[in-house]
């Protein structure tokens, strides 16, 4: 199974997730970190990718090649992350044949109706375990 981490900034939330991810997963997926920027790229593979990659082309290119795609929901947004994520990145990732799977954290312009307030590391622990659920039926 493979997947693609993607995050910004400092890429602080996806290597959480890759934490979780090699806990529930183990060796059975083979995690590539993909950053918007480098720090967040060495971030992600210091906390356990496989490989990483950085950068719009990287995203659009490896997102082609995934099962699975997961991060936070700015990956989705455009201009989102303080104008890091770009609409090549956006639309890689919701055109991509992969199953995406998001961490439904707030957007400072957009409010999404439903979700419950839940801390970052509650959100990223539903995260692995869904995922896993996927893994295990996929």
């Amino acid at each position: 199974m493979k997947i693609a981490v993607i995050d910004g900034l400092g890429g602080g939330l996806g290597g959480q997730i890759i934490e979780h991810l090699k806990k529930e997963l183990g060796n059975r997926a083979e995690i590539t970190a993909l950053g918007t920027n480098s720090a967040a790229t060495s971030r992600m593979i210091n906390n356990g990718a496989d490989q990483g990659a950085t950068g719009e082309n990287s995203i659009r290119v490896t997102t082609k090649k995934v099962d699975i795609i997961t991060g936070p929901l700015g990956i989705i947004i455009p201009d989102s992350m303080f104008g890091e994520i770009t609409n090549v990145m956006a639309e890689a990732i919701l055109n991509s044949p992969a199953r995406v799977f998001l961490i439904g954290n707030k957007q400072p312009h957009v409010e999404l109706i439903g979700l419950k307030e839940q801390s970052i590391s509650q959100l990223v622990d539903e995260l692995a375990l869904r995922i896993k659920r996927y893994t295990a039926n996929g």
